[in-house]
């Protein structure tokens, strides 16, 4: 049998969560009259997230496991998932249920009317900090003034794909994966669901300030080469001050005779050039790690068991990866 609609759900640590999420899940999608399967990724988990999806398992058909060989990120984690996806329609989403499902059947239903891309996007993050908000917005701005592909604001891994989108994005073979990134450069005519993002269910975040930061810098390097630009520009201005300043001393030294150079004005000169020598190279490193990374041609993920498919999914996933 065809499955109409396949969840994605990476997992990390996630042993208090996932009761609740399927107390949660289980009625919306039983409530739809659908073929459906919940693909669930461990992510490296080291508590008991695994042998708790392996009972659900026991006790729902509809459960897939897979279970990566360590922790590759959540990007990783939800290609994984992705790649292993049957569904005509695939919805990514998290396990602390800040990703409502019960705005599933509305999403489908903009599916069934044709449109092959439904963004949820949040109308509301009052559970969110104001630091994060401030710096969410920020970025969303920024991506949006350097890059060529419109990335939605307020707009997570959450949404529904239909599955000429999915197969698409599994094309861009990039290993510093964006997500949300790659979703937009795929294009389709999307259409949008609204929520109030409510607060986590159960656990604690695995992200931080520093994950967060590593996460939109390989937003910006994976999707523009304005940064490196930029200091083309940058020592186009100074170069022009250094000139200005050099026609200024001579000037001085014509009209009014030498005059020694102060010390203080000499070191500010020299540190401030090499501080944006030393920041143009880190510029350049962000890149050229990229690229490294990029030529190796290391898997994304690697797949320790899976649980839940059947033998010709499991051996066609298995050719795929040979």
């Amino acid at each position: 049998m065809t499955t109409t609609l396949s969840l994605v759900v990476p997992c990390h640590n996630e042993q208090d969560a996932l009761p609740v999420f399927f107390e949660r899940v289980l009625p919306v999608m039983e409530s739809m009259g659908i073929s459906y399967e919940l693909v669930f990724v461990d992510d490296g988990s080291t508590d008991a997230t695994v042998q708790m999806l392996l009972d659900l398992s026991n006790r729902y058909r509809h459960v897939r496991i897979v279970e990566l060989s360590r922790n590759f990120g959540k990007e990783a984690a939800l290609t994984a998932g992705l790649s292993h996806a049957s569904g005509q329609a695939v919805i990514p989403m998290d396990c602390d249920l800040q990703d409502p499902p019960e705005i599933i059947p509305e999403m489908f239903a903009k599916w069934r009317s044709g449109y092959k891309v439904v963004h949820a996007v949040r109308r509301c993050r009052k559970t969110d900090t104001r630091t994060k908000r401030i710096t969410a917005k920020a970025f969303y701005g920024l991506m949006g003034s350097i890059t060529d592909i419109k990335i939605p604001a307020n707009c997570g891994d959450f949404r529904l794909m239909d599955r000429v989108v999915v197969e698409a994005i599994m094309q861009f073979p990039e290993r510093n994966r964006f997500n949300k990134g790659i979703m937009a450069a795929a294009g389709f005519k999307p259409a949008t669901v609204e929520y109030d993002r409510p607060e986590r269910s159960a656990g604690e975040t695995k992200f931080n300030f520093w994950k967060l930061w590593n996460f939109a810098l390989d937003g910006i390097a994976g999707f523009s080469t304005l940064p490196l630009r930029i200091w083309t520009y940058f020592g186009l201005a100074i170069a022009g001050v250094a000139f200005s300043y050099a026609a200024w001393i001579i000037f001085k030294t014509v009209y009014w005779g030498v005059v020694t150079p102060g010390f203080a004005t000499l070191m500010t000169a020299v540190l401030f050039l090499g501080a944006v020598q030393l920041i143009g190279i880190g510029v350049l490193g962000e890149y050229i790690g990229r690229i490294i990374t990029e030529t190796k041609q290391r898997p994304i993920f690697l797949v320790d068991n899976l649980y839940g498919f059947d033998e010709r999914v499991k051996q066609r996933r298995s050719e795929k990866a040979a």
